[in-house]
């Protein structure tokens, strides 16, 4: 599973994909595993005096890498997983404040709550047959409530309706400054 993988329910929203930190602790677990073999073969191959120098400094190298290794590995997950952490706030934060525009917006536009739905499902970029089968409508009473958010909004499309969200979004902050601002 790819961390595009998309679901049906979210309509190409990406899916959280939980095994990819899951596989990096096991594949971390694996390398100490082999860490502690060979680090446990160098001592006892050293103790025995079965160790040449030649024999010995293959192992200790790969030792070393393994140990290399599992300090990169773990850093790098950390840092992943605290980028992930953000990102999923950040996207929140939008989320939020996107939701709040076209809140603002429908009232804004006088929009019933039946077509503040329309309008909503619209936007995410539902099919009209999409949205009369999610709302149990007809597809007719779907068009007809577009046509009244097209001429309550003033828009031409549903390109237009998006575009004036988005714009909105990308000229005002989505997070408000610490000064009160």
């Amino acid at each position: 599973m790819s961390q595009t993988d998309t679901d049906d329910s979210t309509r190409g929203a990406p899916r959280p994909v939980a095994q990819r930190p899951v596989l990096l602790v096991v594949l971390i677990l694996f390398q100490m595993l082999c860490t502690a073999f060979f680090v446990y073969d160098v001592i006892m191959d050293f103790r025995e005096g079965e160790g040449t120098v030649l024999h010995l400094m293959p192992e200790v190298a790969a030792t070393l890498g393994l140990v290399v290794g599992l300090v990169f590995e773990g850093r790098t997950l950390m840092a992943l997983l605290r980028r992930q952490a953000h990102m999923e706030k950040s996207l929140g934060v939008a989320a939020g404040a996107l939701a709040e525009l076209m809140e603002e917006y429908f009232r804004q536009w006088g929009l019933t709550p039946s077509e503040a739905d329309v309008a909503a499902f619209t936007i995410k970029g539902y099919s009209i047959a999409e949205i009369a089968a999610m709302r149990g409508s007809a597809e007719g009473t779907v068009k007809t409530h577009l046509n009244a958010i097209y001429r309550k909004s003033g828009m031409q499309g549903r390109g237009q309706l998006v575009s004036v969200l988005i714009e909105d979004l990308l000229n005002g902050p989505l997070v408000p400054r610490r000064d009160g601002a």
